[in-house]
């Protein structure tokens, strides 16, 4: 396949240094908390309207609130059409563009594009979580929670006061929940009076969408209305807990029969979409069993002939969002390369990959606007996302939507720099550096080594609204982003060199990426801080026992501490047999666990803070306990903020904000 780039000699987006305006406001966490979040972008049917949701949330009531909003596709300004207590989600577009459709307390409602005429179609007790449109207009596919597996209370009826769960199988929780007997199906019903209601999955134990991460991109009906895929991972207990084998099922409507497209996958296949004329379908397929972080591959299945061919074959990088053109012929996604995720073309007949756009951000989302227009949601480190418009002949991109002007106008200005640093196996490893407001050369100030999750998630130009690269810097502090080894948008052999190596060279990485950097006059070498959460947490963590007095201060989110103890209370057993090549017990995988962080603590002298969610079942909450309980034996300057009720993440307005206090408090008090 040949691989083309589209170049412009002016790209507007495209910096070597990005900026933002410099005032005098301070970016602090509260302001942080009063952007408006973008979700949801969609174009109407004429293709002279995007539809999409805005988030506001509200620190004193400790909660946010969705509000719906249109605006003409080629920009203007935008209306409210929604303005309630409660959120409004999940919106789209009625086929025929007459309504707009959308859950409301749990229900699904419909519109008139204007915003009046609001109506409930329906009354489905326990609600639903999604639902899409027949294109025919005869039918509504909607998703709810449907009871499967007994519980506690089914088997002793006699003890309704009883709290206990009765456990005899993997995988008993998940992320942030325990099993509770219930799975997310998909139902059928007659539109718009939610009548003669068909569960396509009835008595399966299984979810659709997935869970964790699955959405209604995950399922779409036919071109005719008479077909239904969707991705699911039918598989239970043990069987689940070791492996990513989903698979894209077609579920024929008339013959009520469900076909498995994807059977001779053994990996994750997932984001089905079909061609408008419903002849083919693209899919996003992962080859590796049991490796999560694998390229996504471009599937395409002709319908006809029953065939699949990998259009991706000779792309490294894994693609997403896939939308067809509206004559078919070329498929529009998103795909990362060098830290930033861009939009690409490919041309079905040609088998060609063209890079559309270009620049310093992240494309989160992208819909057909036009003949020669494309619309998606557009971030940066110091920009919160917005809509954009691409020419898809030119590439040229132009912004829409300035959802956080007012609030952002005033805000100091910061400076993101890329430099490309040599690793001590003599690679190039792109380094983000993050330079504070009003940032003077000739002063020394102190640097923050950020370590990334995942582990492989790159960091790239994503807006975090906890960790904001944007607000760590306007305390003061020079952060460092490296992109080192296990994280994707440099190459396949980049992305996986991690598996089996924790510890290993992406230590070298980090470690190489601060040295060079305190090179800088600009950085205080006595004033080294160390953050990251996930594995970024594991990475403080072991970094802490292995640093040679680099740094002053160390935050550690969420992290693994201690290998062995975290293998036997996590959940996705696929994700540490394939990063950790196995169970703790077994001798050929005695290597890797040898790198656990726990083994190094007695080399512990520098102050940290650790920080964990009662609710992440991920990585327990007990690797905290037990990192902060070795710290406090040792007489090390230690904290540890506990959050019973927060997950992997933390996402409630005060929490976060007390979160980020706690963060450049204890920054501060050793760096400063």
């Amino acid at each position: 396949m040949k691989i083309k780039v589209l170049l412009l000699s002016l790209i507007l987006s495209f910096h070597m240094i990005t900026t933002v305006n410099a005032q005098s406001k301070t970016y602090t966490p509260e302001l942080l908390w009063q952007l408006g979040r973008l979700n949801h972008l969609c174009v109407s049917p004429d293709k002279q309207k995007l539809l999409f949701s805005i988030s506001y949330y509200d620190v004193n009531a400790n909660k946010g609130n969705t509000d719906l909003y249109i605006l003409p596709v080629k920009g203007g300004n935008m209306t409210k059409i929604t303005e309630t207590p409660l959120s409004e989600h999940s919106p789209c577009w009625r086929p025929d563009g007459k309504k707009i459709g959308y859950i409301y307390e749990d229900q699904m409602w419909e519109m008139n594009p204007d915003g009046s005429d609001k109506k409930q179609l329906s009354h489905i007790e326990g609600g639903i979580t999604g639902f899409a449109y027949d294109p025919s207009m005869k039918r509504i596919l909607y998703t709810r929670e449907v009871k499967i597996d007994p519980n506690t209370q089914d088997v002793y009826p006699d003890l309704p006061m009883a709290n206990a769960k009765i456990i005899d199988r993997l995988m008993y929780r998940h992320w942030n929940v325990w099993e509770d007997g219930s799975y997310s199906h998909i139902l059928i019903a007659s539109y718009p009076n939610f009548q003669q209601t068909i569960d396509i999955m009835e008595g399966e134990a299984y979810d659709a969408p997935m869970y964790p991460g699955g959405s209604m991109d995950d399922i779409r009906f036919s071109p005719d209305g008479n077909k239904i895929v969707y991705a699911c991972k039918k598989l239970s207990g043990k069987d689940y807990a070791i492996s990513t084998n989903s698979d894209i099922y077609l579920y024929d409507i008339e013959k009520k029969s469900t076909t498995n497209l994807s059977a001779s996958n053994q990996g994750y296949d997932l984001y089905p979409v079909f061609s408008p004329d419903g002849n083919y379908l693209v899919w996003g397929s992962m080859k590796t069993p049991g490796y999560e972080s694998d390229k996504l591959r471009i599937i395409l299945y002709d319908m006809q002939k029953q065939t699949l061919l990998d259009y991706s074959s000779d792309f490294e990088e894994s693609a997403s969002n896939f939308v067809f053109s509206d004559d078919g012929k070329k498929i529009y996604f998103i795909s990362g390369i060098k830290a930033t995720y861009q939009l690409f073309e490919l041309d079905i007949k040609k088998k060609e990959i063209r890079q559309l756009t270009q620049g310093r951000h992240d494309y989160k989302s992208v819909a057909i606007a036009g003949k020669n227009q494309l619309v998606g949601m557009r971030e940066s480190m110091v920009d919160p996302a917005d809509v954009y418009s691409v020419d898809i002949r030119r590439g040229l991109q132009t912004r829409l939507t300035s959802i956080n002007q007012e609030v952002l106008k005033e805000v100091a200005s910061i400076q993101v720099e890329e430099r490309w640093i040599t690793t001590t196996d003599n690679q190039k490893m792109l380094v983000w550096l993050i330079l504070p407001p009003n940032f003077q050369p000739t002063k020394k100030y102190p640097a923050v080594l950020y370590c990334q999750g995942g582990p492989q998630q790159a960091v790239s130009q994503f807006f975090s609204y906890r960790w904001n690269f944007q607000m760590m810097a306007s305390e003061g502090y020079v952060i460092v982003a490296p992109n080192r080894r296990g994280l994707p948008t440099f190459g396949e052999a980049w992305n996986a060199q991690i598996s089996g190596d924790y510890g290993g060279q992406n230590m070298k990485d980090y470690l190489v990426a601060i040295d060079e950097i305190a090179k800088e006059p600009f950085v205080d070498q006595t004033k080294l801080g160390c953050v990251g959460a996930s594995y970024g947490g594991f990475s403080v963590y072991w970094l802490a026992g292995n640093h040679d007095k680099r740094f002053k201060a160390f935050i550690s989110h969420c992290g693994m501490f201690n290998l062995e103890s975290w293998y036997g209370s996590t959940e996705e057993m696929f994700f540490a047999n394939y990063d950790l090549t196995g169970p703790y017990w077994k001798e050929e995988t005695r290597a890797v666990y040898k790198t656990s962080p726990h083994k190094y603590v007695q080399h512990w002298d520098t102050p940290i803070l650790i920080i964990h969610g009662g609710n992440d079942f991920r990585i327990p909450y007990t690797q905290a306990m037990e990192a902060f309980n070795a710290a406090q034996l040792q007489g090390i300057p230690s904290k540890f903020l506990y959050f019973p009720y927060e997950t992997h993440f933390v996402t409630k307005p005060q929490n976060a904000i007390l979160w980020q206090r706690e963060f450049m408090g204890w920054l501060a008090k050793w760096l400063k």
